[in-house]
Parts: structure tokens; sequence; C-alpha cells
């Protein structure tokens, strides 16, 4: 399976010893807190499930996401398809990250490497990403990687309850 790897970060495939800290780390309400709610042990054995069935059957999709020097796991980041129940299509580049991660510019350097595979290796020809309105830190990382957010294309998330969590955003990039 595809490995990404960058000056300081692994995007990897997904490994048993996995599941403890990303189930800590969604279990966490301030990583989930642009989410409905925190997410049940189970649900995350779940998630990680559906995340190794992506990438077996696409070749890439949601890795987990390493620290080369040290071998901590820190979180997710990577590219899936658009939800089907999402008002456009296309291929959405996206991260998740553990609190104790965030600052070091990890998911700007995930962000990049996500890209460089989207545009360079699958020739996609526009990377999306998808964050609630209020969920700043990620639409920094958005501006940051290059993506571009045009207001037009704003939307309420039909599977999020009505509320502050219901109003999404989209950035786009181009492939150079």
């Amino acid at each position: 399976m595809t490995e990404l790897a960058t000056a300081r970060l692994l995007l990897r495939p997904w490994r048993e010893s996995d599941l403890d800290p990303w189930a800590a780390m969604n279990a966490d309400p301030v990583v989930r807190e642009h989410f409905p709610g925190v997410l049940t042990r189970e649900q995350s054995a779940a998630s990680i499930a559906r995340f190794q069935a992506g990438m077996e059957q696409r070749g890439y999709g949601w890795w987990a996401l390493e620290v080369r020097a040290t071998g901590e796991f820190i979180g997710f980041a990577g590219l899936d398809p658009v939800d089907e129940d999402m008002p456009f299509t296309g291929v959405e580049a996206g991260w998740r990250l553990a609190r104790t991660a965030w600052g070091h510019g990890y998911a700007t350097e995930a962000g990049r490497a996500a890209l460089a595979f989207g545009f360079e290796t699958l020739a996609l020809p526009e990377i999306l990403a998808i964050t609630t309105a209020t969920n700043h830190r990620s639409r920094a990382v958005m501006r940051r990687i290059g993506m571009t957010h045009d207001p037009s294309d704003d939307f309420d998330d039909p599977s999020v309850p009505a509320g502050p969590l219901r109003p999404n955003v989209v950035y786009r990039i181009r492939r150079p």
C-alpha cells in the first residue's frame, strides 16, 4: 500500500497499534469540536476499518499520520472521495490531529503531501477541502496550502442537525 513521506511525517497504512491513540483522540471533545460528538472506541475501530477498505479499493484515502523521528501516531491525513450526500462531487483533502500535535505545522505539511499525491500521482484536476464555517484552524491550513474559498460554494451539511456545525465551507485548488 502507498505511503507518503515528508521531512517530518509519514502518511502510512493503519496498524492495530493505532486504535488506542485514535480512540483517545476521537474521545477528546476539543478535537471533535467541529463534529456532532465524540466517538466510542467501537466507532473509532469501525472508522479505521472503513479507512483501510478505502485504501485497498482505491490505493489512497485517509492515511495514519506518524512523526518520523519518534514513530508517534498523531492522527490522519489524506484524500477521499466526497461523501455521496454532499451537494457536489470530487476528491477531498483532510486531516485531523491529536491536540498534542497542534501548532507544529503538521497539518500543513501533511496537507501539502496529500495535494502533491493527488495532482502528481492521481492526476486529479482539482482537490477540495470541507469544514464547518467556524473551524478557523482548518481554514487557516487550507489557505496555507494554497486553497481558495468561494462563498457561493458554502452549504449546510445535510448529515448534521440544525445548529452551529451545519454551515460548511468549501475550499478548492486546481492542479498547477
